[in-house]
């Protein structure tokens, strides 16, 4: 095949495109070449890689990463237990907080405090009760005869050997006030009785000092006549716990009643 050859040589002078090619040297000469930006290209959908093994782990054999792990276990487990003790020392300090600020305390020798003890009740005697009720039915006596002690007063007031007219003066004028009183109005003669032994004993017990004891005047009963009257009086008289007794005042009863003076409850009975 016939070869064409190409003679090449500089363009003339006069030629546009040789006055181009000299232009561009004369401008590559001045400035740097600068890389043409590259064309920008669509983001390749990311790929799964393989975690990178941690540092000094790369290459370890399985008991050095457990010798590893326990060794990073251990020191957690110090770091939690100075943790408790630092709250635990924290805790102590503001429990003490008080007596450190204070300073040093000194007991008491004495507390002086009140030993307080609930006490019981003391048992109540009951069988001793029953035992002087016993005694007391047994000692009253409706035939035991009082005429010769009592004052031959229009009132027949009573009053124990020892003791001064001055007394049943008194206790006719008010001078102890009435305490409790005992009302026999609808009684039997027995029920009356036993009544009136149980409420001297009682009265007695309990410190009572002067008492009333209504009787009545027996305006409803046959006759018109009292009957408990000259009873209580007997009865009164067989009481050790009596003094004296007068008849009440109008205001308190006049003559359907009769006013009671016991004994103090520390004086023994004779």
């Amino acid at each position: 095949m016939p070869t064409r050859s190409v003679v090449t040589g500089p363009a003339p002078p006069d030629s546009p495109g040789a006055l181009a090619m000299a232009l561009a040297r004369a401008a590559a000469k001045a400035k740097p070449s600068v890389p043409a930006a590259p064309l920008v290209a669509e983001p390749a959908p990311a790929q799964p890689t393989a975690t990178a093994p941690r540092s000094g782990e790369a290459g370890a054999t399985p008991a050095a990463r457990a010798v590893r792990r326990a060794t990073a276990a251990a020191a957690a487990a110090r770091q939690a237990a100075r943790q408790m003790a630092q709250k635990a020392r924290r805790l102590e300090a503001e429990r003490h907080l008080f007596s450190r600020s204070v300073g040093p305390v000194t007991s008491l020798r004495n507390p002086n405090l009140a030993r307080l003890r609930h006490r019981l009740p003391p048992p109540l005697p009951v069988q001793h009760w029953l035992d002087e009720e016993r005694v007391l039915l047994e000692s009253i006596s409706d035939d035991f005869d009082v005429s010769t002690l009592l004052d031959t007063d229009d009132q027949l007031s009573f009053r124990r050997p020892g003791i001064g007219v001055e007394v049943t003066r008194r206790l006719r004028s008010g001078h102890w006030s009435i305490q409790r009183q005992l009302d026999l109005h609808g009684l039997r003669v027995d029920e009356a009785r036993e009544a009136l032994g149980q409420f001297i004993r009682h009265a007695h017990k309990t410190g009572l000092r002067c008492v009333r004891v209504v009787h009545g005047k027996g305006l409803g009963s046959p006759g018109k006549s009292p009957v408990l009257k000259s009873r209580v009086q007997r009865w009164l008289v067989q009481k050790n716990e009596v003094l004296a007794f007068v008849q009440a005042r109008p205001m308190d009863g006049g003559a359907g009643a009769l006013v009671v003076l016991l004994k103090p409850v520390n004086q023994r009975n004779t």
